[in-house]
């Protein structure tokens, strides 16, 4: 097993399990790639502190730098909010060691579950190829199933942690796993992999079509109000999407997408739409107007 990782300064997100520690040591063996080692305790485990001081040994092991931080979250942080924190606490450490990219530790079967998941939540398109590389986040494991990570673990010998809520089935993506995922043969896994790859193509089309749609606007902060309401309403409520994320917002789901839609298309001139806790869309008779809340 070897990974293709152009040559360069990376942060490593080394969580202790078996897929990070694997990708650790595939890493340590390419040639001009440095290693900033970084571990998030999300704070929700009793048990978490034993991973942050294994990690921390392995990092001293290779004499690679290493960067942790507690996040405190709690028994009944959301997968969501964990997520969030550590990502933002890799960022945090990626810009501080000016390194070119965050390498974790997903593979196949992550990129699979993730897109049932997302299925099952009704994230639509883009929830089904949300798991990918990305400008600033490496996934260098993705083409490769858990079962060959876990054997070449065993066959070199490595050392890892287990996250005891990984064998819960309360939390919707371990049902998945060890309920759905083992019914998959190899056939199965290929057409949703061949799935989450076209789906990958037809957004990356659909995205570029909505992001000229939007330099057409009268500004960033605004849209034609006659011409969003023409557009066939799925266009439309792929549009307001969009138009959330060039501004970075992204917190939302399918119901909030379909409410701002409808609001916006049937709300009177001079009323307000609920964006999210910053955001608010005015509407007025010939545009929509994106604009902070007033505080």
């Amino acid at each position: 097993m070897r990974l293709e990782v152009e040559p360069g300064t990376y942060v490593v997100a080394v969580s202790g399990g078996v897929d990070s520690v694997v990708l650790l040591e595939l890493l340590r063996q390419l040639p001009d790639v440095k290693l900033v080692v970084a571990h998030f305790d999300h704070g929700i485990r009793d048990e978490s502190g034993d991973d942050q001081l294994f990690v921390q040994a392995l990092a001293s092991q290779h004499r690679l730098p290493y960067v942790y931080k507690e996040g405190n979250l709690g028994p009944t942080a959301s997968e969501a909010i964990a997520r969030d924190a550590r990502y933002a606490f890799l960022r945090q450490v990626m810009k501080a060691a000016d390194a070119k990219a965050i390498i974790t530790a997903h593979h196949e079967d992550d990129m699979l579950e993730t897109a049932l998941l997302n299925i099952l939540r009704g994230t639509g398109r883009k929830g089904l190829s949300s798991l990918k590389n990305t400008q600033d986040i490496i996934r260098p494991l993705l083409a490769i199933p858990k079962q060959d990570i876990i054997a070449y673990a065993k066959d070199q010998g490595l050392i890892w942690h287990e996250d005891s809520t990984n064998a819960s089935t309360v939390y919707l993506r371990n049902y998945i796993r060890h309920k759905l995922m083992p019914h998959f043969d190899i056939q199965t896994r290929q057409q949703l992999r061949q799935l989450i790859d076209s789906t990958a193509d037809a957004n990356e089309e659909i995205d570029a079509m909505l992001a000229g749609r939007l330099l057409l606007q009268p500004s960033a902060d605004t849209l034609n109000r006659h011409e969003f309401i023409m557009l066939p309403h799925e266009v439309s409520r792929e549009l307001v999407a969009a138009w959330l994320r060039a501004h970075e917002i992204r917190s939302f789901d399918r119901k909030t997408i379909e409410r701002i839609t409808a609001a916006a298309k049937t709300y009177t001139p001079g009323k307000l739409i609920d964006v999210d806790a910053t955001y608010i869309i005015r509407v007025d008779k010939d545009i929509l107007a994106l604009t902070l809340r007033e505080r």
